[in-house]
């Protein structure tokens, strides 16, 4: 009994960590949010499929065993004992009770037993009445169900089991392990799936999800195993004609419903309903749940600029979410993943203003990892804002590698300043670092990607260094040329003018370009006393040097110069800290969303579960069964009853016992032997 207690604990303690943990999820989702190591030990614990691990399987089936044996052994005893009336005690036997009495009645025998009778039936009793040699014995008995107790809670844990095991993934495992039905690694075009891969629509018990766009249908779903898919034949086929969402004024979504035709494919009559969360739609003993909703294919049209070299032409781009495209002509490919229509994010700091500030040489990841997210994952002050539609996508090399990008379409207002937010990251386990692109006055990219441009075109650099020089210097003087050469070479460090940066790498590191390339130049020509001087001499150099820059690219547009004012110098300051930061992007082109046409999807957990009937009766007989055990007391009463030696009287013995001795049962017992003593018209004695 204290090793199923245990397991019962155990499967308790697993069944709560399978309600908060969301199951089935990507493994990268659960890597960001426990972290590498403590997401492998979670993973081989098998906590992502809790109700389907092995392990859970093997206990609910032990119990099952276990229960069962102690059903058989210990019932049929129970029953036997529960319909007995233990009439065959004798008068000897009833004096070693603990809980006696003895009465002297001046009636009859026939008019005592008769007294006797009323009274505990009036008590709730039911008797026996037997003759035996030398006396007359009324066995009683009372709350004898509570035997039933002890048999309905094992049965009602047995049923349980039963009922989860049926409702896990062992049918479905006992499927692959006698049928030879094998897991689909990879992706494949639904009608051209092998029938090891499929599971008939007779399966009695399975779990999937069938991803479903507006105007689109499908008749399969999709089982998750560890190690692949199995498709999941439905007998029915599932249309989704609208989707439909409502959002509270912060952008969350408040509500979403789906509009479906169902169509019986032995019947073909079509079924309308409509489902919500928490609302499924039945039919045919599969339930129809709206889980979630994703992008159903929506057509995106992009402006693509150059991320590399001195060209600043773009290009349009168009495409579908969930397709790929040739990008560049060395053979990168791009693959749309997801688009958003609406995005709530937390902009707030610590006092809960909206900022997003952080100095040039801020990581992106302390900038924008703590501002930039859900708002339920940061116990900040929030400002939930709707800073509107994202798209993401990878980016593809010849050698198989792929980064991955999420954009916004809209510039974002932080803290006064407009900027474009591009995020990239290496793999799925980390947190996108995201880019902050200065809007122009036209809110758009084109100013810096223009800036970006001309500052990899050396020409522009001499040009703007010159322009520099001659506004902080007399022509022609020594001062000119040095401030002419300093410029030249500060703004060659932050491009990342391959024969500047060689000359400043160490044991071959990579040092790019932006700030990065020029820290590692004072670090290795500028004596450590005298760092912080020329850090800051650097810094305005660059960013003089970099204002002359953008004068030439207003001219070669045919723009008039600008006005020195506080506005265009922050905006210097800005494309100075984006283009620093985009050293780290590295991707060959920025792809800005133009126009969209959306598609949505919605996502619906398909169940068969016939252990769910199984488990609610179950639980009814556990309760049942605990009530009974708890609150149901068994007692019995016996009377021996025999004519009085002395007088034509009776003389009578009452016993009384029952299961448990509680202190109510004290107060029974005497309260029955004063009524007993009442109903024959004498006082007992003990």
């Amino acid at each position: 009994m204290r090793f199923a207690i245990a397991l019962l604990v155990v499967l308790a303690i697993a069944s709560i960590i399978g309600t908060v943990l969301k199951q089935q999820e990507p493994y990268p989702n659960y890597v960001a949010q426990f972290g590498p190591f403590w997401a492998e030990i979670f993973h081989s614990l098998g906590l992502y499929n809790v109700y389907s691990s092995w392990w859970f399987s093997a206990i609910l089936l032990f119990l099952v065993v276990s229960l069962s044996l102690c059903l058989w052994r210990n019932g049929p005893h129970m029953i036997a004992e529960m319909r007995s009336w233990k009439d065959r005690v004798q008068e000897n036997s009833l004096r070693a009770f603990g809980h006696r009495a003895d009465f002297e009645g001046a009636h009859a025998r026939a008019e005592t037993a008769a007294r006797l009778q009323r009274l505990i039936k009036a008590s709730g009793y039911r008797y026996k009445v037997k003759q035996n040699d030398g006396g007359l014995l009324i066995a009683a008995k009372r709350g004898a169900l509570s035997k039933l107790g002890y048999i309905f809670a094992h049965l009602a844990i047995v049923v349980i089991c039963i009922g989860g095991l049926l409702d896990s993934n062992l049918p479905v495992r006992l499927q692959m392990w006698l049928f030879d039905k094998s897991p689909l690694q990879g992706n494949a075009v639904i009608a051209e799936i092998a029938p090891k891969h499929r599971l008939s629509t007779s399966n009695p018990s399975f779990r999937g999800y069938a991803w479903v766009p507006e105007g689109q249908h499908v008749s399969t779903a999709i089982l998750n195993q560890v190690d692949g898919t199995l498709i999941q034949d439905l007998p029915f086929t599932l249309q989704l004609n609208q989707f439909i969402v409502e959002y509270y004024s912060t952008g969350m979504p408040k509500r979403f419903v789906s509009d479906i035709v169902v169509l019986d494919k032995t019947s073909q009559q079509p079924i309308a309903a409509r489902i919500e969360v928490n609302k499924p739609f039945i039919y045919r003993g599969i339930a129809i749940y709206q889980s979630s909703f994703e992008d159903g294919g929506s057509s995106v049209q992009f402006t693509a600029y150059p991320m590399v070299g001195s060209k600043v032409r773009s290009f349009p781009l168009k495409g579908h979410i969930n397709s790929s495209l040739s990008l560049t002509s060395d053979g990168a490919t791009l693959e749309l993943t997801d688009f958003r229509a609406i995005n709530v994010e937390n902009i707030a700091d610590a006092d809960g203003k909206a900022d997003v500030r952080g100095v040039a040489r801020r990581s992106l990841k302390e900038a924008f990892d703590e501002r930039l997210g859900s708002g339920a994952k940061t116990s900040k002050p929030q400002t939930l804002r709707n800073i509107g539609p994202s798209v993401q996508y990878k980016i593809r090399d010849t050698t198989g590698q792929a980064r991955e990008f999420n954009h916004y379409m809209l510039p974002l207002e932080i803290d006064g300043e407009w900027v474009f937010l591009a995020g990239m990251r290496e793999n799925p386990q980390q947190p996108f670092r995201y880019l902050r692109i200065p809007a122009d006055t036209e809110h758009t990219v084109k100013t810096w990607m223009q800036l970006r441009a001309a500052l990899q075109n050396p020409l522009l650099r001499i040009a703007a260094a010159k322009r520099f020089a001659a506004r902080l210097a007399q022509p022609g003087t020594p001062l000119q040329l040095q401030l002419e050469r300093s410029a030249a070479r500060v703004l060659g460090l932050f491009a990342g003018d391959q024969a500047l940066t060689q000359a400043i790498q160490n044991d071959g590191a990579d040092t790019a370009g932006g700030f990065a390339a020029l820290a590692k130049f004072i670090e290795s020509s500028v004596p450590k006393a005298e760092q912080a001087k020329a850090v800051e001499l650097l810094l305005r150099t660059l960013e003089g040097a970099f204002w002359d820059l953008w004068q030439i690219v207003r001219e070669r547009a045919g723009l008039i110069p600008n006005v020195e004012n506080a506005a265009n110098g922050r905006f210097v300051q800005s494309a100075i800290n984006a283009l620093s930061d985009s050293f780290f992007y590295r991707a060959p082109v920025f792809l800005q969303l133009d126009s969209f046409n959306e598609v949505k999807a919605s996502v619906f957990q398909v169940t068969r579960s016939p252990g769910k009937k199984i488990v609610y009766f179950g639980s009814l007989l556990l309760v049942l069964g605990v009530f009974a055990m708890f609150y149901v007391r068994e007692r019995r009463v016996w009377f021996w009853l025999k004519e009085s030696e002395h007088d034509a009287g009776t003389t009578v013995l009452m016993a009384m016992s029952a299961a448990r001795r509680t202190l109510d049962f004290e107060n029974e017992f005497v309260q029955l032997r004063h009524q007993v003593g009442r109903t024959l018209n004498i006082p007992d004695t003990l």
